[in-house]
């Protein structure tokens, strides 16, 4: 089986599961030398209408200054009762590369809500069409504990729940499910539009592309949304491509975050703890790009010393920034 071989299952339709949510130029990675990092945007009009982040941050306030927000309070998805904890975000060296620094995400659980911490962050409600990239490590196991919770490791894009089957939602997402989860196989890899949703009662209208493989290791997740079409990629090969009423038609937060499918734990009160880790993100608004043009313009960003950047425009008016889904 090649690194992308697919077992696909496709549903356009309203899909009722449990709490759940429900490329090309594959160009080799480079491991890249560095120079002193700035927050200086690059002085050419190459990377206007661009989010850039290296995530080279020492604290969660460098962080939350360029306009992140480090999840703390309970509530969807997860298991009920769960808490996401900001303390759950680190940042740690990138054992690669020794000038480099990543993003961790890191979620426990003892198998009760009181004791599972879940993980999320997400990035101002103002993309809609364009480009989005990140390149994310995914783990097939616990970094510490008994193995077998089912664990939902992501890279997404979506709008806020404010009513039930809301005309106007949008969700795009990238999630791994290394022990499966929903009725799905360990190591389902699932690429989701979303037309709408309703929590309570749960009922979903979206749509779906699996393939079912070890996607352990470091990985670069592009979307393309433009005409009409949201597009997959994963190192440069097309996994996914979705349409019609599931096009995203509402400015969306861009997140990452890392939880427990409420009734797929193991049955055992000891922790255990799962990680995510991220290198850097990156969107170009209204433009398609390719994945190896998105790898070309992370590295001009890099060779040029830029760890953050920010030059895509908010809305007017402007949505507030939430961070509870």
């Amino acid at each position: 089986m090649n690194s992308l071989s697919r077992i696909i299952r496709f549903s356009t339709l309203l899909l009722l599961l449990t709490n759940g949510c429900v490329s090309q130029n594959n160009l080799p990675e480079a491991t890249l030398s560095l120079p002193a990092p700035t927050n200086a945007p690059l002085p050419t009009e190459e990377h206007t209408n661009t989010l850039f982040d290296d995530f080279n941050y020492s604290a969660h306030d460098e962080m939350t200054a360029n306009g992140w927000t480090i999840r703390a309070q309970a509530g969807w998805p997860g298991v009920p009762g769960a808490t996401f904890l900001p303390e759950n975000v680190s940042f740690v060296d990138d054992a690669e590369s020794p000038t480099n620094r990543l993003l961790r995400m890191t979620s426990s659980t003892d198998g009760t809500s009181a004791n599972t911490f879940q993980t999320q962050l997400c990035h101002q409600r103002k993309y809609l069409e364009g480009t989005y990239a990140a390149r994310v490590y995914f783990n097939n196991g616990p970094a510490s504990g008994p193995d077998g919770d089912q664990v939902v490791e992501t890279f997404y894009a979506i709008t806020p729940y404010e009513e039930a089957l809301q005309p106007d939602f949008s969700e795009t997402d990238f999630e791994y499910l290394p022990n499966g989860g929903w009725g799905f196989e360990p190591m389902t890899f699932m690429f989701t539009t979303w037309e709408t949703v309703r929590i309570e009662p749960w009922l979903a209208d979206n749509a779906s592309i699996s393939q079912t493989e070890s996607m352990e290791g470091w990985h670069t997740l592009v979307l393309q949304v433009k005409d009409g079409r949201a597009r997959y990629f994963v190192d440069g090969i097309s996994t996914a491509e979705h349409g019609g009423n599931y096009y995203p038609d509402a400015p969306m937060s861009i997140n990452f975050n890392l939880w427990f499918i409420d009734g797929g734990q193991i049955n055992s009160d000891q922790v255990r703890s799962y990680q995510e880790d991220v290198d850097w993100v990156y969107h170009q608004a209204g433009v398609v790009l390719t994945p190896g043009q998105v790898n070309e313009k992370v590295q001009a960003l890099r060779a040029a010393g830029t760890t953050f950047q920010d030059t895509v425009p908010a809305w007017s008016p402007s949505f507030d920034s939430l961070c509870d889904l």
